[in-house]
């Protein structure tokens, strides 16, 4: 079967009246010893995005406020949020980390400035989410709420090949990922659940714990959680924070965090009833 690029995809989408395809995010990654890694990240998806004129406004899990699109710049209609570098306490010892990303329609009649009110929209507004990982091949995994498909950097053609298309997590896994060191600051709902996966099977949990009451969760709304909720769902799966659709959660600051339960559908259903019977 002839390679398909990433552009050429999107094109595809387009024709065939999926989502708003007209946006191509151009991402990359290097490194300066003068400065950490995350924050020289941050300032290149800034630079790479700035000049494409399809974005208004970017928010990113480094700064504290959203960044206006320059004005020697064209301004669009979209609003992107990012983790520039997920997962960069693990470079150290050579694990695999990524820039997860989120966009949004800015609000209908909004003109000039973008206002951080505008960035608080639910994950069900996304129009397009996915996340790159940055290993011995560069991965990304892509929605526009149409299924999700992963493309891999072909580094001599400088593009990225269209490499698994329409994934689909399994309604059951045997598998979970979970912080187990902090058992023992988790609701009890979650001690009883982690029972159970221990021996039938699992997903992605990071739960709210009384370690540090005051945070409701540890995963960013905006940047980590809704981003990878509407590509969980969009293969298939589903994403809760125990009590409720994490997509449906109405954000009320940009740097909100919300617990996660992610993964194949069954299994959150499952951990989900678990805290309704609480």
């Amino acid at each position: 079967m002839k390679p398909v690029s990433l552009t050429q995809y999107l094109t595809e989408e387009r024709r065939a009246g999926y989502g708003d395809t007209d946006l191509i995010l151009s991402m990359n990654i290097q490194g300066e010893a003068q400065k950490k890694l995350d924050v020289i990240s941050n300032e290149i998806l800034l630079d790479a995005n700035a000049w494409g004129g399809h974005l208004a406004a970017c928010a990113s899990e480094e700064m504290e406020h959203p960044q206006q699109i320059p004005d020697a710049y064209p301004r669009g209609g979209y609003l992107l949020l990012f983790d520039p570098l997920d997962g960069s306490s693990n470079i150290d010892v050579n694990i695999s980390v990524g820039t997860i990303f989120s966009v949004l329609k800015r609000p209908g009649g909004h003109r000039g400035k973008v206002d951080t009110s505008e960035f608080l929209q639910p994950g069900t507004n996304q129009v397009a989410a996915g996340y790159v990982v940055y290993g011995s091949c560069t991965l990304l995994v892509l929605t526009l709420g149409h299924g999700t498909h992963v493309f891999t950097l072909d580094r001599e053609a400088g593009s990225f090949i269209l490499t698994r298309r329409d994934v689909q997590i399994p309604e059951d896994t045997s598998e979970f990922a979970i912080n187990m060191c902090n058992q023992r600051f988790w609701e009890a709902p979650m001690q009883r659940y982690i029972h159970r996966i221990l021996t039938r099977g699992g997903i992605f949990i990071y739960p709210w714990d009384k370690k540090d009451p005051t945070k409701v969760g540890k995963l960013r709304l905006m940047y980590e959680a809704n981003p990878m909720s509407f590509i969980v769902e969009q293969a298939g799966g589903a994403a809760s924070t125990g009590r409720g659709r994490i997509m449906e959660v109405q954000p009320e600051g940009l740097h909100q965090r919300v617990p996660v339960i992610l993964g194949s559908k069954n299994e959150v259903k499952a951990a989900v009833q678990y805290h309704t019977d609480a």
